[in-house]
């Protein structure tokens, strides 16, 4: 590029400069207030975009073609010096790299550094430009936080070095899962005191810490809504004890995209183990656990509503140590949205899938390995599944069970007999939920799009009498 530049005249160095600028729609998006409406916006991103017409045109006067050239080479001559000196750094490096940075080979870059540094982490923008930090809707806290890069001490503790979200983090959270609650929208009911089922959380006791205990759905769909609700109803942080493997590098590949598994680490997710649980427990904060685990989420044809929990009252007995209240929930609407072609059972026929994912699995961190029976096939697969027009998701927390003083730690039987009751109160849940839903009008997506068109989109569509 540098004998290029040399021989270039003014007006091509001129144009090949707007580019440092990086996607000016991006950068302009950064500036637009998202509380407007959409056509002030719309307003606002024309005046800021024609703002920027001066800047593009007077960008080669402020860097002239020789101090161009001046820098590059400068900037070759520390770059080889860098290069060489690439294998020493022992210290952590999070690269961030943009897809569609059209000044510097960004992506090749990453991969280049990833392959020479001996601890990097890289976090890959797909749809970014050059001045990535500048663009809309970069938070550059949570992308180091989510990377694990802070934290107090020489390793990342999921328990102490969790900050809880900001008001951005929640509105963040709430437009990621728009698109799955404007398909499902998802119909949140409570039990009262007295027993009786009101629509929202005013069930939910809201000034205890409470353990969420429920049944996973296929894929674990409902678990970003429930998050999301918690926070927009009680302002809650309800943490998650999830799979490990959403924690390791195992799931980390060339390009790690800040997503998915950054989120879960931003909201509170915490790696399923006993210690973790008991730790998070003690910090005084509320938590959601599954105890059907990986069998509940990934379960095979016609096991949709099917709970698949230990036989030990594992979770009771630690509610119990820091009086913590159990509410237990089911969730129902995945046969409405999800079908499965082929299960467990039927992939683990194909030789070269069955391969892959046994050793995939023994690769990983295994849970239930002291179980018995199918609650103990926690092998983690890719079911092939198909889109159904997806009908509607229903959430029904039960009656809740105070453990402060009900339950004494030493006397197991008693522990057991209030476990078996929240799996009763569960199962409960599941069966009113199944049997309400077939007297909601709006169960369809079709009927239900149409009505929630002609309300703006803003409201939901009513659902069954309680």
């Amino acid at each position: 590029f540098l004998p290029l530049l040399d021989i270039l005249p003014d007006q091509p160095v001129s144009f090949l400069l707007n580019f440092i600028m990086g996607d000016p729609i991006q950068v302009s998006l950064a500036r637009v207030k998202g509380t407007l409406s959409p056509l002030e916006n719309l307003e606002q991103l024309s005046s800021i975009l024609v703002s920027l017409i001066p800047i593009f045109s007077t960008l080669a006067d402020i860097v002239p073609k020789e101090t161009l050239s001046w820098r590059l080479r400068l900037l070759r001559s520390a770059s080889a010096f860098a290069n060489s000196h690439l294998h020493a750094v022992r210290a952590e490096v999070l690269v961030l790299a943009s897809g569609k940075d059209w000044l510097l080979p960004s992506v090749n870059e990453a991969k280049r550094l990833q392959t020479m540094l001996q601890k990097c982490t890289v976090r890959y923008f797909q749809d970014r430009g050059h001045r990535l930090l500048l663009e809309e809707d970069i938070n550059l806290a949570n992308v180091i936080r989510g990377a694990k890069f802070y934290r107090q001490s020489k390793a990342f503790d999921f328990v102490l070095d969790f900050l809880y979200p900001t008001t951005m983090d929640f509105a963040k959270l709430d437009e990621q899962t728009r698109f799955i609650r404007q398909l499902s929208s998802p119909v949140f009911f409570s039990t009262k005191d007295d027993g009786r089922v009101a629509k929202g959380l005013v069930g939910v006791p809201k000034e205890q810490q409470i353990l969420l205990v429920g049944n996973h759905m296929l894929m674990g769909l409902e678990l970003s809504i429930i998050v999301n609700e918690f926070l927009k109803q009680q302002n809650r942080v309800v943490r998650g004890i999830a799979h490990p493997i959403l924690f390791s590098m195992e799931m980390e590949g060339w390009l790690t995209e800040s997503g998915l598994y950054d989120n879960v680490r931003l909201f509170g997710g915490v790696p399923a183990t006993k210690r973790n649980f008991l730790r998070v427990l003690a910090r005084g904060e509320s938590v959601l656990l599954y105890p059907g685990g990986v069998r509940e989420a990934l379960h095979r044809k016609g096991e949709a509503y099917e709970l698949f929990w230990p036989q030990q009252s594992e979770f009771v007995r630690a509610a119990s140590r820091f009086g913590v209240t159990i509410v237990p929930f089911g969730v129902v609407g995945e046969d409405d949205i999800l079908e499965i072609l082929l299960d467990y059972n039927d992939l683990m026929k194909i030789p070269a899938y069955h391969d892959f994912f046994d050793a995939f699995n023994k690769k990983i961190t295994r849970l239930r390995t002291n179980s018995v029976g199918e609650v103990a096939n926690q092998d983690l697969h890719l079911p092939l599944l198909a889109p159904r027009p997806p009908g509607r998701m229903y959430i029904l927390f039960g009656r809740p069970f105070p453990t402060t003083g009900k339950c004494d730690l030493d006397d197991r039987s008693k522990s057991q007999q209030l476990y078996m009751q929240v799996k009763l109160e569960v199962e409960a849940c599941l069966k009113y939920l199944q049997e309400k839903r077939l007297k909601d009008p709006f169960r369809s997506f079709f009927p239900r799009f149409v009505h929630e068109t002609l309300l703006g989109g803003h409201s939901q569509a009513p659902t069954f009498e309680v």
